[in-house]
């Protein structure tokens, strides 16, 4: 792929990080196109999963939500969790290093893009017991 390429990328072309509550398509990320301060990507969530309260420490998130209903908990300054329902359109802004969890309440799919300041946090992601990388030919989700 040249240069040009990796400033233009859709979730199936990318390998993506599969769970057992999704999958992530890192589409922005220094390691995919050389982002220096931010990373993100597609998140697709089958209805009634989500991911289990956690945090990023040192970084920020934003969460778009492109499709389906959700649900969304954010632990305030002191650990108090709020829980919101979210839907198509809604912007999500979690403060650095914020507990934090997402869940698909709808009958369908759930989608988000999810961005990270600065890049990093997804790393992490590789260390969690059920984390798989799934080829862009073997992914079943659009």
């Amino acid at each position: 792929m040249s240069t040009r390429d990796h400033m233009f990328l859709y979730p199936k072309d990318v390998t993506i990080f599969g769970f057992d509550w999704g999958e992530l398509a890192l589409t922005v990320a220094p390691e995919v196109n050389g982002s220096e301060r931010f990373s993100g990507g597609v998140v697709d969530l089958p209805s009634g999963k989500g991911h289990a309260r956690h945090n990023h420490p040192g970084a920020e998130e934003i969460i778009f939500v492109i499709s389906g209903n959700g649900e969304q908990m954010i632990e305030d300054e002191n650990g108090n969790p709020t829980v919101h329902p979210v839907g198509p359109g809604c912007t999500i802004y979690i403060p650095e290093s914020r507990f934090h969890s997402t869940t698909n309440t709808g009958d369908g799919p759930m989608q988000l893009f999810v961005v990270y300041s600065p890049a990093g946090p997804e790393r992490a992601l590789r260390e969690l017991p059920d984390f798989r990388l799934i080829p862009p030919a073997e992914r079943h989700s659009q």
